[in-house]
C-alpha cells in the first residue's frame, strides 16, 4: 500500500494519519494515532479504518532530540509489522510558523529547515519539535520527500492593514507583524463551506476553531481578512493554558514590580493562564463544564465572552456577518459553549436551534436566525495530505 504519513509533532507527543494514495488520495486515513508521553513514559495507540485499537510502550530515552528519534524509529518499525506492504511514499509535516517568505507548502530540505529556524522565538510550543520531527525522519528514512505545511500560509491574503501593527517601521520592516495561525484548519473548514451554508460562504464569515488552542477568522470570499492571533500563537482568544489578549502594561508591570524575567513571563503567558489559570482547576473544557465551582464557572464565562468580543471585531473587518463556523474540540462538542456565545452574539442576528445545538448538528441555526450558524468538524490531517499529494504530484 502507497500512503502518505502526516506527522504533527509537539513537545511531548507525535501525531500521525497514514493516507493511502492508490488509486488516488484518500480522504480519509487508513490509520491514525499518536506517540504520548516522550520525556517521560512514551506510549503508542492508534486505530484504524475499522474501529480497531491498538496500544503499545515505547522505548525512548537520551536527550529530546534522540527521544523523538526513538519514537518516529519505533514508529516506523510498528507500522511496517501491522502492514507488510506498506511503502511511505511522502511525509507530510504541520509546521506552525512560515513567515513572510513561505506561503505555500513546500519540499523541505536542511536550507529551508534553517530559514524556519528563526522562527522558533515566535511559536516556541511549537516549531522546534514541529523541526525537530522532519529532521528525525530525514535521518530514518532519507530517501522520502517530506512537505512542510504552514499554519500561517492561509492568512497571507490578510490585507496590509489587518496585519500592521502601531510600531515604528523599522521594527515592521523586521518582519513583526500580525501573522494568524490554525491555517490548515481554516483552510479545510473553509473548503466545505459552499456544501454547508451556500452562497453565503462567498459573504462575511466567522470560523471559530475552539479547543486548548484557540483562535478565529474573518473570512471574505473564501479569504481570510483578518485574524484573532496575531504576531505569535498567545495573542487573541483566551486558551486551554494561554492568556490570549493581554494589555503589554501588564508584562511591564510583572518585570518591574514582581521582577519576572522573559523565561518567567513565558511560562505564565503559555503554561499557566487561561482556562487553567482562572478556573484554578482544569485546562480541559468537559471538566469546566461538569464543575460546580464558581471559578469553573467564571473560565467558560469569560471565554464565552472573549468569543463574543472577537465576534464584533471580525464582523466589521469581514463587512458583515453571514455565517458564523464553529469548529475544534470545544468547538465541535461542547453545546454549551456555542448556546452562550450565540446569545451574547444575538444582537448580530445569531440565533441557533436548541435541539440542534444538544445534538452536534451540522446546521444549528435557528429558522428566524440572520445568520447561518454551523459546526464543521476540522480534518488538519486531510489538508496535510492533500497538500503533500499536490505539492510531489503523487
Amino acid at each position: 500500500m502507497k500512503a502518505v504519513l502526516v506527522i504533527n509533532a509537539g513537545s511531548s507527543s507525535l501525531k500521525f494519519a497514514l493516507f493511502p494514495t492508490e488509486p488516488e488520495l484518500a480522504s480519509s486515513p487508513a490509520l491514525s494515532g499518536q506517540i504520548e508521553g516522550i520525556g517521560a513514559t512514551p506510549e503508542l495507540s492508534a486505530k484504524d479504518a475499522r474501529g480497531q485499537r491498538f496500544h503499545e510502550p515505547v522505548d525512548a530515552s537520551g536527550s529530546l532530540d534522540e527521544q523523538h528519534r526513538s519514537a518516529l524509529s519505533h514508529l516506523f518499525g510498528w507500522l511496517a509489522a501491522h502492514n507488510p506492504t506498506l511503502d511511505i511514499v511522502a511525509a507530510g509535516h504541520r509546521i506552525v510558523h512560515g513567515g513572510e517568505l513561505h506561503s505555500a507548502p513546500l519540499q523541505l530540505n536542511e536550507s529551508v529547515l534553517r530559514d524556519l529556524d528563526r522562527f522558533v522565538p515566535l511559536a516556541p510550543l511549537h516549531q522546534p519539535h514541529n523541526l525537530r520531527a522532519v529532521r528525525a525522519v530525514a535521518a530514518l528514512l532519507p530517501e522520502i520527500p517530506q512537505v512542510g505545511c504552514f499554519d500561517t500560509a492561509f492568512h497571507r491574503t490578510q490585507p496590509a492593514l489587518a496585519q500592521a501593527f502601531a510600531l515604528p517601521r523599522s521594527i515592521t520592516a523586521e518582519g513583526v507583524k500580525r501573522y494568524g495561525f490554525h491555517g490548515l484548519s481554516y483552510d479545510y473548514v473553509a473548503r466545505q463551506l459552499p456544501e454547508v451554508v451556500g452562497e453565503r460562504a462567498r459573504g462575511g464569515v466567522l470560523i471559530a476553531h475552539l479547543g486548548n488552542g484557540a483562535s478565529m477568522c474573518a473570512l471574505r470570499e473564501g479569504r481570510s481578512v483578518a485574524s484573532t492571533m496575531g504576531f505569535t500563537a498567545v495573542d487573541g482568544l483566551m486558551m486551554g493554558t494561554r492568556t490570549g489578549s493581554l494589555d503589554p502594561g501588564v508584562l511591564l508591570y510583572l518585570m518591574e514590580q514582581k521582577g519576572m524575567d522573559a523565561k518567567a513571563l513565558t511560562r505564565l503567558l503559555y503554561k499557566e493562564s487561561g482556562l487553567l489559570g482562572v478556573s484554578g482547576i482544569s485546562q480541559d473544557m468537559r471538566t469546566l463544564l461538569a464543575s460546580d465551582a464558581p471559578a469553573a464557572k467564571e473560565a467558560v464565562d469569560l471565554f464565552c465572552y472573549r468569543i463574543a468580543r472577537e465576534i464584533g471585531s471580525l464582523a466589521a473587518a469581514a463587512g458583515g456577518l453571514d455565517a458564523l463556523v464553529f469548529t475544534g474540540g470545544i468547538g465541535e462538542h461542547a453545546a454549551p459553549v456555542r448556546e452562550q456565545v450565540a446569545k451574547l452574539s444575538a444582537w448580530l442576528g445569531v440565533k441557533i436551534d436548541a435541539e440542534a445545538n444538544a445534538c452536534d448538528a451540522l446546521r444549528i441555526d435557528a429558522p428566524d436566525s440572520r445568520v447561518a450558524v454551523a459546526i464543521v468538524p476540522t480534518n488538519e490531517e486531510g489538508m496535510i495530505a492533500r497538500y503533500t499529494a499536490e505539492v510531489l504530484a503523487l
